[in-house]
Formats: C-alpha cells, structure tokens, sequence
C-alpha cells in the first residue's frame, strides 16, 4: 500500500509511520510542516529507506496537499494543532490548521480519488459525568482546539453525503507514550518529577481521563485504514481512567520522587470533567488495547529519563 501520512513527525503520526514501514510492502509519503511539535527526529528508524518520502509543507496548502498524495491509495490525516492551552491563548492557528487543513485535503482527496482518514479526538464530545459517549453521540466541544476538531469532522461527514468521498473518522482518546511532546500533561508531570521539581495539577486534580498507549492509537487507526467502511465513525477507547492527581502521583512513584511535589495551580478555562467513550464498533472489527496502563506508563517514564533532551533538560 502506499499511504500519505500528514502529521507523520508528530507524536502519533510517527508511531503509525513506524506501524506502516513494518510492512516491507508499504510506502510512505509524509506531510509535515515540521513546526515545534513534529521532528525529524520522530522518523529517525527509517533514514536511507527510500520507502519513506518526507515532504516539509502546510496541510493547508492545496499545492502540497495536491503533491503529497501523488501514488497514494490512502491518505492518513493526522496533521493538527492539539494542544487545549495553546488553544485558549490562541485559536486563530489551531483554525487555519485543524479547519482549513482538513478541507484543504478532502478537497485534495476527492480530486484525486483517494479515501481519507481523519484523526480526530474524544473531546469533541465534551465532558460526560457519567457513562460513556457513542458514536452516534452529539457533538458539544467545549474548548477552541475540540470545536476545530469537530468542525473537521463535520466537514468530512459532509464531504461524504455531498460527494460521496470516501472518508471515515477515527475519535481516539487521550494518547500517551515515547516522543510526545513535552508541553503535554505526562511529559510535563515526568520532568517534574525527574527534576525534583513541582508537579502543575490543574484545578482540585479530581478530572478524569482514559488513557490509550500510542501503540494501539496508532493500530486504531491502522485498522480504519485497512477495514473501515466509508463514512464509518468510530471510537477508539478503552484505556485506563484515572484522575489527574492520582496521575501526577503515580508518576513521582514511577521517577522516584516524592508525591510532596504535586501541588495545585488555577483550573483551566473551560475544563471538560471527564472523557470516556464505548468502542464496540471498533473491536468488532479485531482492535482492542494491548499495552496495559502500568506497564505503558512505566515505560513511558523511563523513555523520557533516558532521553532529557526530550523534555527540555541538560
């Protein structure tokens, strides 16, 4: 298969880049505007692999996006701004990004003829204090990066009733593992707490989210490039729930700093409870996760201990 990945330097992008190259049968065009969360460095495994073409473009331009899916059969569109705080501060680039970029590519894609499939995020349902979201479930984003994301789901949705593109829509949960980048809650919490630092916990540290290891992310969405149907939305959840606190402490465990570090600033704008949605349409078609919290965690801690550079430190 050859398959355009946008946002392939970035954190989940390069893991699906990594799940792709396993195949020796696949190629890989990559699209990335390789601003400050997506690296070169996230694609270091597969220098001198001519299977592996990287481009340096905006997903927003249609020249590039027009470039980029040249041979491509599938287009895995993972390109956006994702970060809530920045968001807040500033919504004009998650916009320009998360909405222009993904029109900009489902225009691209029906040109072409090629199916798409949007990366999206469970935040686009907003908060639930109970229970858990469907697919089917409406959309209430509640801060500026969730309304973009939902903004290009319904663009998508749209493209496919009016044109008939073949687009479907994978919404994952809160992702964590290697190479996320550090401006993110885990990495944040494991420079603290390998920095003797103090742990930022947002609020009273009682909102929750589910957690899912990059790994099956990026097999999520594997699996709605291979057997998703067109049009289909689905969820993929299942990671482990835990509250923000009890979050920051395990990971002073895991770093081998004292949960004395955790200490409380000012709640966020518009701050979404908790986040959990049902995944039976996904693991109808063979997906669940196989990386069980602790040990992803754990992992994750070590990674990012042997690797300072990656959260900013000497």
């Amino acid at each position: 298969m050859n398959i355009l990945v946008t946002g392939g330097a970035g954190f989940i992008g390069s893991h699906f880049v990594d799940l792709a190259m396993a195949d020796p049968a696949n190629r890989v065009t990559v699209l990335d505007a390789l601003t400050y969360a997506g690296t070169r460095h996230n694609l270091e495994g597969h220098e001198g692999d001519d299977r592996l073409r990287l481009i340096e473009g905006d997903v927003a331009d249609a020249d590039a996006a027009r470039t980029a899916l040249e041979g491509a059969e599938i287009a895995a569109h993972f390109a956006a701004e994702s970060f809530v705080d920045r968001s807040i501060e500033a919504a004009e680039p998650f916009v320009r990004t998360n909405v222009q970029g993904t029109l900009t590519m489902l225009t691209a894609c029906r040109e072409a003829g090629v199916p798409m499939v949007q990366v999206s995020t469970d935040e686009v349902y907003g908060s639930i204090e109970a229970g858990a979201f469907t697919e089917g479930s409406p959309l209430r984003p509640n801060n500026p990066y969730a309304a973009t994301k939902a903004a290009a789901d319904l663009l998508c949705r749209s493209f496919r009733v009016t044109f008939g593109v073949d687009v479907r829509i994978l919404r994952g949960t809160n992702a964590y593992g290697p190479r996320q980048h550090r401006e993110k809650a885990i990495p944040v919490f494991v420079a603290a707490a390998l920095g003797g630092r103090a742990l930022p916990v947002y609020g009273d540290g009682s909102n929750r989210r589910e957690w899912l290891h990059v790994s099956d992310f990026a097999r999520a969405v594997w699996v709605a490039v291979e057997q998703g149907e067109p049009g289909g939305v689905y969820n993929a959840g299942g990671g482990t729930e835990v509250a923000n606190l009890d979050l920051a402490r395990e990971i002073c465990r895991l770093a081998g700093a004292s949960d004395d570090l955790v200490s409380f600033v000012d709640d966020r704008p518009g701050h979404d409870f908790r986040y959990s949605m049902s995944w039976e349409r996904i693991a109808a078609l063979g997906w669940k996760p196989e990386v069980a919290f602790e040990e992803g965690l754990a992992g994750t801690v070590e990674w990012f201990r042997e690797r300072p550079e990656r959260l900013g430190a000497s």
